[in-house]
């Protein structure tokens, strides 16, 4: 059995029982039953996924940034260096980044796990150290990995997030950060939703038409070089992913498994939890939808995960800075559970059925 095996075994749906009482819950509140929205529903999966109702309030968070640089950066599938992956991961330690002004005042600790960075990085505070190798292969070549470097990069992505709740975390969010790694989170979208290359292929990091038209023929080629069977999800991840989509891929498995909500961030991590959804269906329960990224292949991962997202600010920077933004929705949404009163407890008339809203 491997730690992957492992984890697959402890992921279950959410407890209905909890779900349910969550929802009553909702219904005996001092407010119009459904007037919170979303904000309800989010409170009944928090409750489910925990099997209590309230749920702990998902705090303190954890923000585990994965970084890992791509061989098919060498196809022009983007203008920027792949030094920029380095000098990022130094930017993130330094505390110079968005996801670094995001997550201070949210007292959200901020790791770095560097999976496959082109650059020996020295040891530093926050930064771990999983290189599986320096950068994957080019995969209009060669599969961008092994099966067992993707596995073992699944692997990391487990081990990150067992540690950080360990540590107390009660929240999770992913980022990423690879130079050139929306092609394969488009390459990984297309083959596990079936969509064509050209729909879920965006711009990344500001590139011309030129160059999109380049980026969805590398994408192409990949996956008819491969054909990954979305039946086979490590096989897809071996093929066509990034050592970051294998951790991100991990990390999300890893937090269903201990029964912590997880916020997904962008193109790259929703592509990474399609991964997820495919070795482990019951993983969705633990993810929520941040925002919707401007990148199309973030819509197209959200609608086959069947997750609604909260925000929607035309984001495309990754880092985890999206499912920062949202954190306080989530935690917003267990402390009305727990923190307003009932029409009981507070010796307010229910109206008893369901009407208007009111401000």
């Amino acid at each position: 059995m491997t730690l992957l095996d492992d984890t697959l075994a402890e992921i279950r749906p959410l407890d209905p029982a909890a779900v349910s009482e969550a929802r009553d819950r909702q219904g005996r509140l001092t407010k119009p039953r459904g007037s919170l929205g979303v904000l309800e529903d989010l409170s009944a999966q928090l409750a489910g996924l925990s099997g209590s109702c309230p749920p702990p309030l998902p705090e303190p968070a954890a923000v585990a940034i994965f970084a890992g640089d791509h061989g098919v950066h060498a196809r022009g599938v983007t203008a920027w260096p792949q030094e920029v992956t380095a000098q990022m991961v130094g930017n993130f330690l330094a505390g110079g980044a968005v996801v670094n002004a995001l997550a201070g005042p949210l007292g959200a600790t901020v790791r770095v796990v560097d999976v496959g960075v082109a650059a020996d990085l020295a040891p530093l505070p926050g930064l771990s150290i999983a290189k599986i190798r320096p950068g994957t292969a080019d995969f209009t070549t060669e599969p961008a990995m092994s099966r067992a470097e993707a596995l073992r990069a699944v692997e990391v992505g487990i081990g990150v997030a067992r540690t950080l709740v360990g540590e107390g975390a009660g929240c999770l969010l992913g980022g990423d950060m690879g130079i050139a790694n929306t092609t394969p989170s488009a390459a990984l979208t297309a083959a596990f939703t079936g969509s064509d290359p050209a729909t879920v292929t965006g711009r990344g990091a500001g590139i011309d038409g030129a160059a999109w038209e380049l980026k969805v023929a590398v994408v192409r080629a990949g996956l008819a070089r491969h054909q990954p069977d979305p039946a086979d999800p490590l096989g897809v991840l071996a093929a066509v992913g990034g050592f970051e989509h294998a951790a991100l891929t991990g990390f999300y498995l890893g937090a269903a498994a201990m029964r912590v909500p997880v916020v997904l961030d962008g193109v790259t991590p929703c592509a990474a939890a399609l991964a997820a959804q495919a070795l482990a269906p019951d993983s969705v329960a633990a993810l929520v939808a941040g925002h919707r990224s401007l990148e199309p292949g973030a819509s197209a991962a959200l609608a086959s995960l069947g997750l609604r997202p909260l925000l929607n600010l035309d984001l495309r920077l990754g880092e985890g800075s999206g499912a920062l933004l949202a954190l306080p929705i989530v935690q917003a949404a267990a402390r009305v559970l727990r923190d307003v009163a009932t029409f009981d407890g507070a010796g307010v008339t229910d109206k008893g059925a369901p009407g208007p809203g009111r401000s």
